[in-house]
């Protein structure tokens, strides 16, 4: 049995309290505490969140594992202040079945470094003509409830109607990516002033928003749930509030990377700003950000794309489309909502945590920071300022957008049930 003591936490980012963490429990909340024996954390001035966790994440494995692996890119996650995360089925073999969904879902019990819920294919191969063992990996050990062809489109009307209707006999939801493939072939970034003046393919606002609208229609009509991965855009959030004004069950996320760069950064032609939906304009991101504070947007998701060097230090038009996000998200999140007064750090918790735990389903994930609850916690330091050098990162790749730029905040502790992961700011 062990104990710790976290002493002068602002829980949530509001009262200054002490959580006492019994083994894998959190036993006690409050003013004053003690216990023989116990670890204590000084936490002045830190905030207290529940772990983060993240409904968007490529861990590569198996397949692609000079990219990442499930082992390093929990170390990165639990660096990031996560304890969940949902890893996409873009792997190879797809995760397309039940025995790949368990294979990952066993690195991940291995890792011990956060927890890894498998999201299955939503069809055979991510080839979109037709549907995967959606049953047969929700029964299974990993039990997925959460279905995505992420990298591509589930672009046939039907597949996507009838993925919907399969999904809503267990609960489950489907996240699509939105792209409309015949609106953006050749696209290398996003439609506009700025592809104009370079001559690159322009990639379209309509090829993500036109799916977004059908989809909703179809989870109406369904009545099943719907998931909208790295929402991009100020029409697919206007897509968005329309559909949930009507009580259509939709959710979406946005990433990190949309709340903070624009598509002006592809002037400099380089390859690390290229990702899948493409930066878009400060319209959009100013869109984005507004949406994520008034609830349009519910939760903030990585997109985590690891790449080795060699698919991303490469001329603009070959290079693979991704970023990494999980060690910088709650430091861009804190930039772009909390230090801009758009969010508090209850909202934080709640965009991060709660709601994305609730979505997916994490069990044990997402819960308040009070007595008898799993001890999955992160500490956040909101005075560090640092510059970012993907030397650190614990991740196998680089392809950071942020290198060599100033962001705030740090995670100092990670807690998975009542373990430390983190500790001052390093692995455990």
């Amino acid at each position: 049995m062990s104990k710790t003591l976290i002493r002068g936490a602002k829980v949530l980012g509001g009262d200054v309290q002490d959580v006492l963490i019994d083994n894998d429990t959190i036993a006690e909340v409050g003013t004053g505490l003690s216990a023989e024996g116990a670890t204590v954390i000084e936490a002045d001035g830190l905030i207290l969140l529940p772990g983060l966790v993240d409904l968007h994440t490529h861990l590569r494995e198996p397949g692609r594992e000079d990219s990442e692996t499930v082992l390093t890119g929990t170390r990165a996650a639990a660096s990031g202040g996560y304890t969940a995360v949902f890893a996409m089925a873009n792997t190879h073999p797809v995760a397309d079945t039940a025995g790949v969904v368990e294979q990952v879902y066993r690195l991940g019990k291995e890792s011990g470094y956060c927890d890894v819920q498998p999201i299955g294919a939503v069809t055979v191969g991510l080839e979109g003509k037709k549907l995967a063992e959606l049953g047969a990996m929700h029964d299974s050990a990993a039990g997925v409830t959460v279905f995505s062809d992420d990298g591509k489109c589930v672009d046939d009307a039907v597949i996507m109607r009838r993925a919907l209707e399969y999904v809503k006999a267990f609960g489950g939801v489907v996240a699509q990516h939105a792209q409309e493939p015949r609106l953006t072939e050749g696209a290398q970034m996003n439609e506009g002033v700025v592809s104009a003046e370079l001559g690159l393919g322009g990639w379209p606002a309509v090829a993500e928003e036109s799916i977004i609208a059908r989809d909703v229609l179809l989870a109406e009509h369904v009545g099943s749930r719907v998931h909208i991965c790295h929402l991009s855009t100020a029409g697919s959030v206007e897509i968005v509030r329309w559909a949930k004004s009507r009580g259509i069950d939709v959710t979406a996320e946005v990433t990190p990377h949309h709340l903070l760069l624009t598509d002006e950064l592809v002037r400099s032609y380089n390859p690390v700003y290229k990702v899948n939906p493409p930066l878009r304009t400060e319209k959009d991101v100013l869109a984005l950000r507004e949406a994520l504070a008034d609830g349009t947007i519910d939760i903030v998701a990585t997109d985590h794309a690891p790449h080795p060097h060699e698919d991303k230090d490469c001329e603009w038009a070959a290079a693979a489309m991704g970023m990494v996000g999980l060690e910088t998200a709650l430091s861009v999140v804190q930039q772009t909502m909390v230090e801009t007064g758009l969010l508090d750090w209850a909202g934080v918790a709640d965009r991060m945590s709660f709601a994305p735990a609730r979505i997916g389903r994490a069990k044990g994930h997402g819960r308040p920071v009070s007595a008898g609850e799993p001890a999955n916690l992160t500490l956040v330091d909101p005075a560090y300022r640092g510059v970012v050098d993907p030397a650190d990162f614990a991740s196998r790749s680089r392809n950071t957008p942020y290198e060599g730029r100033e962001l705030p905040g740090r995670v100092t502790h990670t807690f998975l049930r009542g373990r430390a992961t983190v500790v001052d700011g390093k692995l455990a």
